[in-house]
């Protein structure tokens, strides 16, 4: 039997308040530092993907997060040559409990809303196309840009 790709799973919290996303820029982890990027993370064994975005979500902004409130928004499947196939599930919420502060300072130099029309630079490529993407309603892409 032909070897199975082993598909790596990861949720990004699209935080919206009215027309701006919450996004946080990248430090000190050796993964695009300086870019800026959404609350994200990989789901964990044993974990569903609302556990997964639920859990990010306190540990990177601290706040509380009824899974009910987050609507899948986009998906996308990243494939770069030579590495393990992604796929990437966007949710998008508007309702939360708390303030986001930056709860993980030594990954994340600042926060800050940016109107989806005005994204910042520079951003994590894969993230900003799939914000476009929701922006335009498109619910499911493919990524194979390095």
């Amino acid at each position: 039997m032909a070897h199975r790709a082993q598909t790596i799973l990861a949720v990004h919290l699209i935080l919206r308040r009215g027309d701006d996303v919450l996004l946080g820029l990248r430090r000190g982890t050796g993964w695009s530092d300086g870019q800026w990027h959404l609350p994200a993370g990989h789901v964990e064994p044993g974990e569903s993907p609302l556990d997964a975005l639920t859990r990010e979500t306190k540990e990177e902004l601290d706040l509380a997060l009824d899974p009910r409130a987050a609507t899948l928004v986009h998906t996308m499947h990243q494939h770069l040559a030579g590495e393990d196939p992604y796929l990437h599930l966007f949710f998008a919420v508007d309702r939360w409990d708390g303030t986001p502060v930056n709860a993980e300072p030594h990954k994340c130099a600042d926060l800050h809303w940016f109107g989806l029309r005005k994204l910042p630079t520079p951003m994590v490529p894969y993230a900003a196309a799939a914000l476009a993407h929701h922006r335009d309603g498109v619910g499911y892409s493919e990524w194979a840009a390095g």
